[in-house]
């Protein structure tokens, strides 16, 4: 016969159980429950300087925006602990993806996140960098990406005016074409004041200078190249030729230098400036292929089709002293270094080292020509529009749209965050200037009389 099953041992204490609900008994009150809260699908609007970073997405071993967000969102409870680094978990997404030092007015990203109690807000901004803003949150259907929900995005590159006038931070070429027709351009002489190093560089250091300079000057006919270092100076074909070049430099005076920046200088964005400009940047409007304006991806894969919905450079505005051209494109979506390459090559043209002709051939689909990139530092995402599910939802879910926040913080973030940074990089780093300083490098055809054209083999272009 079996026996008897062992009587149930008494359960232990512990802190644990202190926070569960008991049952209310006639010698003490009854206990308050603990809540339980629910998860909730929202999306959330920030805004972030993408100094230090490297971009938007989450990059293992990298510093990234996404990995700040995640931890943030983990310490402010917003994420449990099992769904830590886990973004998949709480069906994570973002808007728009943001190149290594790109930065963002307007981003937004979605997920199933933990809202209560109240403070979420304050909670997460106090766990990121001064340099990453949330504005706020809105609740969206609980089928709402944040990724596949956005119908358009805006971007604005502001262009420094310089970068526009053909006499400012002159390439190699435009120097060496320049010798020999009573108007040389010598050097760069606002860059060289600076003391920046600048590859293609004209003009040459007295040898008792205190500056050093690396200068290369330039390949052409009857012409060589010329070297300089703290130590040591050197040529490619001899002494003799270097003692040539030497003097056709010298014999330049200091007043020419300066009236070449004084003819860059009085440069400004004016009604013709505007209508040329506003001219090429047209070429990109409607649905194209831009494969040559990415990298990595084929002129046959389907995603090198982009429609772009405008693109405007109608407004100047100067900060820190610096005056700046506001490029406005809006599209349905862009590959990466799209929009970079696309102000690339719209400058280029501008600065006639390219016929405004290159823009059609550049978005053929059979040509693969090498368009320039330009910095990232003044391209930022000014905001991720939903129109298609503004009014679908209406009547029932908030709009999702920046202007909220502009009166909260979006625009005092620009002013004190992301205008700064790019009029500082210029200022102080000089990231156009020196882009310009390389910029015929990177074009493929080149109207010069004689010389082949890379792009219709030909030498009547």
């Amino acid at each position: 016969m079996a026996s008897p099953p062992d009587p149930k041992k008494p359960k232990m204490s512990s802190d644990d159980d202190a926070d569960e609900p008991t049952s209310p008994t006639a010698d003490c009150a009854p206990a308050e429950p603990r809540r339980r809260y629910k998860r909730r699908k929202i999306a959330i609007f920030l805004a972030y300087c993408g100094a230090g970073y490297q971009g938007m997405q989450k990059n293992p071993g990298a510093r990234t925006i996404e990995g700040d967000l995640e931890e943030a969102l983990f310490l402010s409870g917003a994420v449990p602990e099992h769904d830590r680094a886990l973004p998949r978990r709480y069906d994570w997404a973002r808007a728009a993806r943001t190149d290594k030092g790109v930065s963002a007015a307007g981003q937004v990203v979605s997920g199933r996140f933990y809202i209560d109690p109240p403070g979420l807000l304050d909670r997460l901004n106090s766990h990121l960098h001064p340099q990453i803003r949330i504005f706020g949150f809105k609740r969206v259907t609980s089928s709402f990406s944040a990724k596949k929900f956005c119908d358009r995005r805006r971007y604005v590159y502001l262009l420094p005016v310089f970068a526009l006038d053909p006499n400012a931070h002159p390439d190699r070429e435009s120097v060496m074409a320049s010798l020999g027709t009573g108007n040389e351009l010598l050097k760069c002489l606002e860059c060289s004041e600076r003391g920046r190093k600048v590859d293609g560089l004209m003009g040459r250091q007295s040898k008792h200078s205190d500056q050093d300079a690396n200068i290369d000057a330039g390949k052409g006919e009857g012409v060589d190249v010329v070297y300089e270092s703290q130590t040591e100076v050197k040529t490619i074909n001899g002494k003799e030729e270097e003692k040539q070049v030497e003097a056709l430099v010298s014999d330049h005076s200091n007043g020419e230098e300066m009236e070449m920046v004084a003819r860059a200088s009085e440069f400004s964005y004016g009604e013709m400036e505007k209508e040329r400009f506003s001219a090429i940047l047209k070429h990109y409007v409607g649905t194209h292929n831009f494969h040559n304006f990415t990298t990595r991806t084929k002129a046959e894969d389907p995603s090198a089709r982009r429609y772009i919905i405008s693109f405007e450079a109608d407004r100047v505005f100067s900060f820190d002293g610096v005056d700046f051209v506001r490029c406005e494109v809006i599209g349905q979506s862009f590959m990466l270094h799209q929009i970079r390459k696309m102000i690339g090559l719209a400058v280029a043209i501008m600065r006639n080292c390219a016929p405004e002709s290159l823009m059609e051939v550049a978005l053929k689909k059979d040509v693969n020509i090498n368009v320039p990139t330009a910095p990232e530092v003044g391209l930022y995402l000014d905001e991720c529009l939903f129109t298609s599910y503004n009014q679908k939802w209406k009547d029932s879910h908030e709009d999702l749209s920046m202007e909220a926040y502009l009166g909260t913080g979006g625009k005092e973030f620009k002013m004190k965050h992301i205008y700064p940074h790019i009029a500082s990089m210029e200022i102080k780093e000089g990231a156009v200037a020196l882009w310009l300083h390389s910029l015929n490098h990177q074009i493929i055809p080149f109207p010069i009389p004689g010389i082949e054209c890379r792009v219709c083999q030909s030498r009547t272009c």
